[in-house]
């Protein structure tokens, strides 16, 4: 059992309560946190006094009063109104961790809200009864509104979740056979669920944690590459990267010399050519994909101090003795992490891309055209090259940054947004994207080392090659490849091919 403080969230814990094998309870402090805040409120409602969110309507209603009899449909209408997201759903694995963030922020305690909401939260993710919440229509402030609210409207026994195969079923339905009753709201804790930005946060940290994954394979891929286009070790040299101190450039520059420093016959078959430099693809290595590493620690953090921040509006000091509006829901910091994420694997499929293409091109690789054993006859790899490009420009379409957008809602309250979430969603496409590209690039620069035999690389490239090859043979002629690529693909997200490399070498560094 996993204690949920609203502090101690990380991309990791996020990965965990996706797969739902992990089961979450409030934690005791966290608790009191809560508990008193909810009384500070409730002395304050009892007084008379108007707060916002609490007795009176929302956003541009925010002058309408209501009264006290009519709070708790208040906060229903609210739930059932914000209820307005569009297109195809998030996946469980997403939506379960929105709701592990949601509960994790309204553990903070400066909510207002009752212990028992995050008790019920909590309760769902346990019991495997999973929202289904459409993923557009959200602007990314007031948070994510619209998907928040399909998660609320579940809680409060409304709307759909998923049935344990895959079907949207009604939330009573589940709710009835798992014995789980929904949570009645009581004063500010419909607009408590729905104000913050858990939606692009859970997005992005499922994608961050799978783009660690990703820049080692870029790291193992790269030097399958080099290999097979018999490229020179010395741009890699660690007095390099400590002329320029950027850390990912190293982190990059070490791992391809535990990937290429051993003993490797097709560098010494070529040790004394005369080539002076290689392509930028090659010998930029370490600045790209170390540029790439940097980002994503960057974005890592970014994520992190989100995932356990208090992110509602109007934010409960009951020590101070005040209730603050604020704007903590607006999703800019995440929303600028996003694109920035965007961008930089944009970049790192890009010159996976030129990598492939070098593989192809026998003027630069000394290699068969395309890879093809008995080219003309066969076409070898052509089209996995134009794949990979399509992938690349797609990927150069959705890189541009919607943080850089805004556009006026709720009647002019709300006129500037961040546009968040559908940063996250693009990164999770442009992500997927990336892998694909790293996967044809496995492919490729497999083929290569076949056919530069009987000459061997490295020890532990040759363990990688072997990997491929039990999934993906070599291809004497042409065959459907697109079953090959989804393969190597596949291997990627599987973590095989790192932790084949890292029981080999020891942990690369990302």
């Amino acid at each position: 059992m996993i204690s949920v403080t609203g502090q101690s969230v990380t991309v990791e814990m996020i990965a965990l309560a996706a797969k739902g094998d992990e089961k979450f309870e409030l934690s005791p402090e966290s608790r009191q946190k809560m508990q008193s805040s909810r009384d500070y409120i409730d002395k304050r409602i009892s007084s008379g006094e108007v707060m916002y969110g609490v007795n009176t309507g929302f956003g541009a209603f925010s002058s309408v009063r209501i009264s006290d009899s009519e709070i708790e449909e208040l906060q229903r209408n609210l739930i059932r109104s914000h209820s307005a997201g569009i297109g195809e759903p998030f996946n469980k694995q997403q939506t379960r961790a929105m709701m592990l963030l949601r509960a994790n922020a309204l553990a903070n305690g400066h909510s207002g809200i009752r212990p028992a909401v995050v008790d019920t939260i909590l309760e769902f993710l346990n019991n495997d009864i999973v929202p289904v919440i459409p993923s557009q229509g959200s602007v990314g402030a007031s948070g994510d509104l619209a998907p928040l609210s399909h998660l609320a409207l579940a809680l409060i026994g409304e709307g759909e979740a998923w049935s344990d195969d895959g079907r949207p079923v009604s939330v009573q339905t589940l709710l009835q056979a798992k014995g789980v009753k929904p949570l009645v709201l009581k004063a500010k804790e419909g607009l408590s669920l729905i104000n913050g930005c858990q939606v692009m946060t859970a997005v992005g940290m499922l994608a961050a944690h799978e783009a660690r994954e990703i820049v080692k394979v870029a790291d193992i891929a790269g030097a399958l590459s080099l290999e097979a286009l018999t490229g020179s070790r010395r741009a890699f040299d660690p007095l390099i990267s400590a002329t320029r101190r950027h850390p990912g450039e190293a982190k990059t520059a070490r791992n391809l010399l535990k990937l290429l420093g051993e003993t490797s016959e097709i560098a010494e078959s070529h040790r004394d050519c005369n080539r002076v430099q290689d392509a930028y693809s090659l010998r930029c290595m370490p600045a790209v994909h170390g540029a790439v590493k940097d980002t994503l620690a960057h974005v890592w953090k970014v994520l992190e101090t989100e995932a356990n921040s208090s992110t509602d509006n109007p934010l409960v000091f009951a020590d101070e003795n005040k209730v603050l509006s604020c704007g903590n829901f607006h999703g800019m910091p995440v929303a600028f992490a996003m694109d920035y994420a965007g961008i930089c694997f944009s970049s790192l499929a890009s010159i996976s891309e030129q990598r492939i293409s070098k593989l192809i091109n026998p003027a630069m690789s000394g290699l068969p055209a395309f890879l093809a054993v008995d080219g003309g006859l066969n076409s070898g790899h052509m089209i996995v090259q134009v794949a990979a490009a399509s992938l690349v420009s797609e990927n150069k379409v959705l890189a541009h940054p919607a943080s850089v957008d805004s556009i006026p809602t709720s009647a002019d309250k709300e006129d500037h947004v961040s546009m968040g979430t559908i940063a996250a969603r693009k990164y999770r496409s442009i992500l997927t994207n990336a892998r694909h590209v790293l996967g044809m690039e496995l492919l490729s620069a497999a083929q290569g080392l076949d056919i530069v035999r009987p000459l061997k690389t490295t020890p532990v490239l040759e363990a990688v090659h072997a990997l491929l090859r039990k999934d993906v043979p070599f291809a004497k002629k042409d065959r459907v490849f697109a079953t090959d690529m989804k393969a190597c693909s596949l291997m990627i997200e599987s973590g095989r091919i790192s932790k084949l490399v890292e029981a080999e070498t020891g942990a690369l560094e990302w």
